[in-house]
């Protein structure tokens, strides 16, 4: 076994925790898997068939500043996996940033992706590190497509929707229903334009008949990113659930928020969310099965008299998510990192190399098309 491990997963005993320890395995990237209990590591760990026989270690930890840095020093690449992000996050931000490590996550939450750029991205910059969050499924996917669409010369708007047909994790849940009550902005003209609170949308989707109903779902990550980019002029996100029950169910959980708890004060909404959240999943779902729990991500790219139609067609949102992570820990410490301070995903590996690392496990495949 390594003495000294370069990679840190913090919040490993999770659902994703163990996916992305899974995809470091695959790569024969040994790592610390921490958490606030040795004993939950250990019995999670357990669970994962590919790490029998892998160069790991279960550390546990407790959450705060000083005791994260401890752990972090030596590291050059800690992943996040600890939510809701922004209850309980930053604590690992700024121990990430002590220790002289790159920091990726796995969030959803934009406020959360807002704060990182505002409060810690030039402290990042200033040190040569990576500040990465929403390297994931969401909001990774759409990025990618936005890219791609954003490669045809006069292309100045991106319309994004998400479509998945995965359950969602303990941790996911309770991030999803915090961030669908807070402001959700997309980009209009450049500048940011609020959502209205639980409103739903009815969207297409690339190689669908039927249409679908959709959430801001908190405003995705890619209008915070394509915040005070020249290149982007708008930018829109939605997500929609093949699970029509599950979909009209949040909507339901959204309109009740509005009608009884948005006067209340701020940490009772936290509070209240939480609560919601491990209601609607109070046990972690099973690993996606790639036949069955499909995804598709349309983007519809345009200019003044130019448009572009990028559909990515793949499976497993989840298992994407565990491939994006430990991806960016195995082009980390290749020296492959293209840019520090607060960067997306494709700003710290590129579109194209993220894309190619997916598809060749068969999760994603892109089909580009003028409009």
């Amino acid at each position: 076994m390594a003495d000294n491990y370069d990679v840190v997963v913090y919040g490993a005993s999770g659902y994703t925790g163990k996916l992305i320890a899974w995809k470091l395995a695959e790569r024969r990237i040994p790592f610390i898997a921490a958490g606030r209990s040795q004993q939950r590591l250990e019995e999670e760990m357990a669970k994962v068939p590919e790490l029998e026989g892998q160069d790991y270690r279960c550390v546990a930890v407790n959450h705060d500043v000083a005791a994260l840095t401890d752990l972090f020093r030596g590291a050059k690449v800690v992943i996040n996996v600890t939510g809701p992000f922004m209850q309980i996050g930053e604590p690992v931000v700024q121990a990430a940033l002590a220790a002289g490590c790159h920091y990726f996550d796995t969030t959803g939450e934009a406020d959360w992706m807002r704060l990182l750029r505002d409060e810690y991205g030039k402290r990042y910059a200033a040190a040569g590190l990576a500040l990465c969050p929403a390297n994931s499924y969401m909001w990774a996917e759409g990025l990618l497509a936005a890219e791609i669409a954003l490669e045809t010369p006069g292309v100045d708007s991106v319309d994004l929707v998400y479509l998945a047909d995965s359950q969602t994790s303990v941790a996911s849940t309770k991030s999803f229903l915090r961030m669908c009550t807070k402001p959700q902005y997309f980009l209009k003209d450049r500048q940011p334009v609020m959502w209205p609170y639980a409103t739903g949308y009815t969207v297409s989707v690339a190689g669908e008949h039927e249409l679908f109903s959709a959430l801001p779902w908190g405003g995705g990550g890619e209008p915070v990113w394509y915040d005070g980019d020249d290149r982007v002029r708008n930018c829109r996100v939605l997500v929609s659930f093949r699970n029509r029950v599950m979909f009209d169910a949040v909507l339901g959980i959204l309109q009740r928020f509005e009608k009884e708890c948005r006067e209340l004060p701020e940490d009772q909404h936290e509070e209240i969310t939480n609560r919601w959240g491990g209601d609607v999943t109070s046990v972690e779902p099973p690993r996606e099965v790639p036949e069955v729990n499909r995804c598709v991500l349309s983007c519809h790219g345009r200019g003044t008299s130019v448009g572009v139609n990028v559909t990515l067609v793949g499976t497993a949102p989840y298992i994407q998510t565990g491939v994006l992570g430990a991806e960016a820990a195995r082009r980390v410490l290749r020296g492959q990192l293209q840019a520090v301070g607060f960067v997306s995903p494709t700003q710290a590996f590129g579109a194209r190399n993220l894309l190619g690392a997916l598809s060749e496990e068969g999760l994603l495949s892109c089909q580009v098309t003028q409009s």
